[in-house]
C-alpha cells in the first residue's frame, strides 16, 4: 500500500479514477482534502448559531464584503419569514449564507455551534420551501473524527478502528452528493453516518482517522460502497441475496465466531396475517409456517448460503403467501434476516442472530479480527472482495 503523498496532478488523476460521483477539484496544496457538506437541519423556522475558537464572518454565498462580523462567543439568531431570512430580526433577503472563520488561515480553529451541538468548519444556511436548512462545510478528515466514535466504540482495537475509518472516508466519498437535491452531500444520520461533530470526537477514534489520512477502499480502480453493519451474525452476505444486484467485492465473507447477538421476537398470529392483509395478503387464520432449520453458513432452497433468509412460506385457512426475508425483515422490524421462526399456539417466536443488512464490514466482527491481531488492511479485505487500499491525498 503505497503512503506516499501524491503530487496534486497525480490526485487528481486517481480520484477522477476513483468515481465519477467525486466531483471536485484539488487545489495544489500538500494539506489538500475534499470538503464536504453536511445536512444538520432541515425544516427549521429558525436556528441560533454560536461562534466559537476564533472570529467569524457571516456574509451571503459568493459575496466578499461581509454582513457582519462574529466576535468569540457571539451568537446570531437566523429565522426564516417568508421566502426570506431574518437575522437578528432584520430581514436581508433570501440569499444562501454563510458563517465562516474571519481568517482564513485561522479556519482549522473555528468551531460554530447550533442547536445545542458544535462543529469544525463553516455553515451554510440555505432557504428551501419556507425554512431553514443548515450544512456544515467540513474537511472530510474533520468530518470523520465525529463520524467513527459515533460508529464505533472508541475503546475497541486500534486496528478495528482505523478498518472502519477506512470504510467511513470510502462511503462519504462515494456517496457525496447523496442528497444533492437537497443542498448537500450528506446527512447526520445512519441513513448515511452517523456525524455528532465536536461533541462525539474521542482521542482513540481521532487517532486512528489520522493515521489513515486520505486512505480510501477502491475496485478496478473506482471507490467501493463501503456499506457497513453491527454484526453479521456469524457470516456476511453477498448482494445480490439482499439488494439483488451482483456486485463483486460485496460477497459473503465467515467470521471468527458465529450464532453473535442473538435476539428473539414475539409476534401474534393475529398481528402477522392482519399486516399480511394490509400488504394485499390476505390469507385468513394461520396455520403454519414453513422454512428450513436455521444453520448459520448452511444454505438451503429458502436460505442463503450465510443461512439468511431468502423466502418464508405462510400456510392459512384461506391461502398460501410467500414472503421474502428482506420483506419480512422490514414488515416486523427485526434486527436481522438470520432467524429462525415457528408457530406455536397463537404466537409466533422468531430467534435469530446479528443486526444490520449484513453486507460489507461487520463492526463485532472487525473487533473479533482485530482481537486475533488482524491489520486494518487484512479486515478490510477480508469484508470486500478484491479491492485495493490507496492513499488519495
Amino acid at each position: 500500500m503505497n503512503r506516499k503523498p501524491f503530487g496534486w496532478k497525480i490526485m487528481a488523476a486517481a480520484i477522477g479514477m476513483a468515481c465519477s460521483s467525486l466531483c471536485f477539484a484539488p487545489a495544489a496544496s500538500a494539506n489538500w482534502q475534499p470538503a464536504l457538506r453536511v445536512g444538520i437541519v432541515q425544516g427549521a423556522s429558525s436556528a441560533s448559531l454560536q461562534v466559537k475558537g476564533t472570529a467569524a464572518v457571516l456574509r451571503q454565498e459568493g459575496e466578499k464584503k461581509a454582513l457582519r462580523r462574529l466576535p468569540v462567543g457571539s451568537t446570531i439568531i437566523v429565522t426564516a419569514k417568508g421566502s426570506e431570512f431574518l437575522v437578528d430580526g432584520k430581514a436581508i433577503g433570501n440569499k444562501m449564507l454563510r458563517v465562516e472563520s474571519e481568517n482564513p488561515t485561522e479556519m482549522e480553529n473555528l468551531r460554530l455551534s447550533i442547536e445545542g451541538h458544535t462543529y469544525r468548519g463553516a455553515f451554510l444556511l440555505q432557504m428551501k420551501d419556507g425554512a431553514i436548512t443548515a450544512v456544515n462545510e467540513v474537511q472530510t478528515e474533520d468530518y470523520l473524527a465525529g463520524v467513527v466514535p459515533e460508529e464505533m466504540p472508541a475503546d475497541w482495537p486500534a486496528a478495528a478502528l482505523e478498518a472502519q475509518a477506512i470504510a467511513a472516508r470510502t462511503f462519504a466519498l462515494k456517496n457525496r452528493k447523496r442528497h444533492a437535491s437537497e443542498g448537500f452531500d450528506l446527512c447526520a444520520t445512519t441513513h448515511c453516518q452517523a456525524y455528532g461533530g465536536t461533541g462525539a470526537e474521542k482521542a482513540a477514534s481521532t487517532r486512528a482517522v489520522k493515521a489513515t489520512k486520505g486512505e480510501v477502499m477502491l475496485y478496478n480502480g473506482a471507490l467501493v460502497d463501503a456499506l457497513f453493519h453491527t454484526d453479521s451474525g456469524g457470516m456476511t452476505e453477498s448482494s445480490e441475496n439482499v439488494w439483488g444486484t451482483y456486485v463483486p467485492y460485496l460477497k459473503a465473507a465467515t467470521e471468527a465466531q458465529t450464532e453473535t447477538q442473538p435476539w428473539k421476537k414475539e409476534v401474534h398470529e393475529k398481528t402477522l396475517t392482519s399486516l399480511l392483509a394490509k400488504e394485499g395478503k390476505p390469507i385468513g387464520d394461520l396455520k403454519k409456517i414453513e422454512l428450513s432449520p436455521l444453520r448459520v453458513g448452511k444454505g438451503a432452497m429458502d436460505r442463503s448460503a450465510s443461512g439468511r433468509v431468502k423466502t418464508v412460506r405462510f400456510v392459512g385457512s384461506k391461502g398460501t403467501v410467500t414472503l421474502s426475508g428482506n420483506m419480512l425483515r422490514s414488515l416486523l422490524g427485526l434486527r436481522s434476516t438470520l432467524f429462525q421462526m415457528r408457530l406455536t399456539g397463537d404466537t409466533v417466536q422468531i430467534d435469530g442472530y446479528g443486526w444490520g443488512h449484513g453486507l460489507g464490514l461487520s463492526q463485532w466482527g472487525a473487533r473479533a479480527w482485530a482481537a486475533k491481531g488482524w491489520s486494518s488492511a487484512e479486515i478490510l479485505q477480508h469484508y470486500y472482495k478484491g479491492i485495493t487500499l490507496k492513499k488519495l491525498y
